[in-house]
């Protein structure tokens, strides 16, 4: 029994983070730029309490479900794009999450980032904070349109890392993360604070942080 905890550490000892929601502190943005590409099509808006019950993957089914209309994928790349554009127009106001260069500064193995956002954007933002050392890979969306599930990107990321789900711990802040953990096989720790509830949180079966330290912390006791 003594020797089962130092399996399971060394077997995790490569950690995957989520960005927007976890590292990146970016959850009231994303709260204002959805309800202004709700405000083209409705007059629904959604308060930061409502969005972290509701929201989820694939985004254009969340948008349907708020919105009480269809959301084709036509309509979703046109209300994606007013997003995008309310998002990075304020972008310069955000900032790190709290804890999250201790957090990043604790874990005792290697590191990488992916994330939902545009790649090209994704890197060089990384970077302006001085983070992009940590990570042995950044992975961001390389698609034109978003919205859809984490999983198969993470799929992608790990086989890019020459790993298996086997060989890390994810550290995100939503379902689809813990969704993408558990297709994968990975172990995950999931944060509050970020784009979703700690009930939904837990409801997943995951270990729930309250904070980044913590959840490097919880990490490496899995």
């Amino acid at each position: 029994m003594r020797g089962a905890p130092a399996l399971s550490y060394a077997r995790a000892m490569h950690l995957v983070w989520d960005w927007n929601g976890t590292l990146l502190d970016d959850f009231r943005l994303t709260a204002e730029a959805t309800n202004a590409a709700f405000r083209t099509c409705s007059e629904r808006v959604v308060d930061e309490e409502e969005l972290r019950r509701r929201f989820r993957r694939p985004i254009a089914e969340y948008y349907a479900e708020v919105l009480g209309q269809p959301v084709d994928a036509a309509e979703f790349a046109r209300l994606d794009k007013v997003f995008h554009d309310t998002y990075h127009g304020r972008l310069g106001e955000v900032g790190l999450a709290a804890g999250a260069a201790e957090a990043l500064a604790a874990w005792p193995g290697t590191q990488s980032l992916l994330s939902m956002w545009f790649h090209d954007q994704l890197v060089p933002f990384v970077d302006g904070f001085g983070l992009t050392p940590h990570f042995a890979r950044i992975d961001g969306l390389r698609d034109r349109v978003g919205g859809g599930s984490k999983t198969d990107h993470l799929v992608r990321h790990l086989a890019a890392l020459g790993m298996s789900g086997g060989d890390c711990v994810l550290i995100g802040d939503t379902l689809d993360d813990a969704a993408a953990a558990r297709a994968v096989g990975a172990d995950c720790v999931l944060v509050t604070g970020g784009f979703t509830d700690e009930e939904r949180l837990r409801g997943t079966g995951f270990p729930v942080a309250p904070s980044l330290p913590a959840a490097v912390a919880r990490a490496t006791r899995i």
